[in-house]
């Protein structure tokens, strides 16, 4: 059976993003990059709510990625050319009620998750599954769906914003690995304990 993954990166405090919704402290260097895509690579399927599927989105094009990183000033680093293709090479699930369609090759749009269709994808997949997004993972954390933990912290306290793991929720974890980078990002893997 396949696993479902929640991979995030988050601040010290614990939040994917600012009060005023800004996440650029959390954009990796070269080093912490390449860490990411061998955390990636495994992945055949990603399931996303709609705000990270549309920020996401900008790595189906070879155009729009150039785009982006020109209008920083900066060039596409190999890392992130790497990443563009391992993400194009995923499978997509988008869950949302708004969206009208989707943008990308390989996607899918669902209107709502359905936790048992998700455990009916990873009895069946042949490569692990992804989760992105703390309200969607919110959701896969109270029905018993993920389980593995992969943190990408970032060396930085943003003092409040949007918090990458759910309220509310007790969730009992066991570290399985953890790696320091050079920019003092630090990586932490947990495997989530079950009741039993």
């Amino acid at each position: 059976m396949a696993k479902l993954i929640y991979m995030i990166n988050a601040s010290l405090d614990g939040y994917i993003e600012c009060p005023d919704g800004r996440f650029d402290w959390s954009e990796p260097d070269e080093e912490v990059h390449a860490f990411i895509n061998d955390l990636a690579r495994p992945v055949g399927t990603y399931l996303y709510g709609r705000r990270i599927y549309e920020v996401m989105s900008v790595w189906e094009s070879d155009d729009v990625l150039e785009g982006a990183y020109a209008e920083q000033g900066a060039e596409v680093s190999p890392a992130t050319r790497d990443y563009a293709g391992i993400w194009r090479a995923a499978e997509k699930v988008v869950y949302s009620r708004t969206l009208e369609e989707v943008t990308t090759e390989k996607t899918r749009l669902k209107r709502e998750f359905d936790p048992e269709e998700v455990r009916r994808l990873k009895a069946s997949a042949a490569a692990d599954l992804a989760v992105a997004g703390p309200e969607l993972a919110a959701q896969a954390f109270r029905t018993g769906l993920v389980d593995e933990l992969h943190l990408i912290v970032a060396p930085v306290a943003v003092g409040g914003g949007k918090r990458a793991l759910p309220d509310g929720l007790r969730i009992d974890l066991e570290l399985t690995d953890e790696h320091r980078f050079a920019s003092g990002t630090v990586y932490l893997a947990y495997r989530l304990r079950s009741d039993d």
